[in-house]
């Protein structure tokens, strides 16, 4: 067995790139909403309420289900409770 190293869980896990890629801004929007939560110290019903979702919704986002989430309805999250969201491209190493 050879040993290989990656850069993100992702890039060893996914089956692409493209969709390594999609995780890790997934995830990082995900941690930034759950930080800002934490921070303003927002029950789950506040929190889907500045976030413009429901209280389950909230919920899933705190236990980390990924897969239920899309980077639109993240971003709009993000957005909707006053946090900005800066892109950066980078050649792929």
């Amino acid at each position: 067995m050879s040993e290989q190293s990656f850069t993100s869980v992702w890039d060893a896990i996914e089956d692409t790139p493209a969709e390594a890629e999609n995780m890790k801004l997934r995830s990082s929007l995900m941690m930034a909403l759950e930080q800002h939560i934490r921070t303003q110290g927002w029950t789950q019903a506040e929190a889907a309420r500045h976030l413009g979702v429901t209280q389950p919704r909230v919920s899933d986002l705190l236990r980390g289900k990924i897969g239920l989430f899309g980077l639109d309805s993240l971003v709009n999250m993000v957005a909707s409770c006053g946090l900005h969201v800066e892109l950066r491209i980078l050649e792929a190493a």
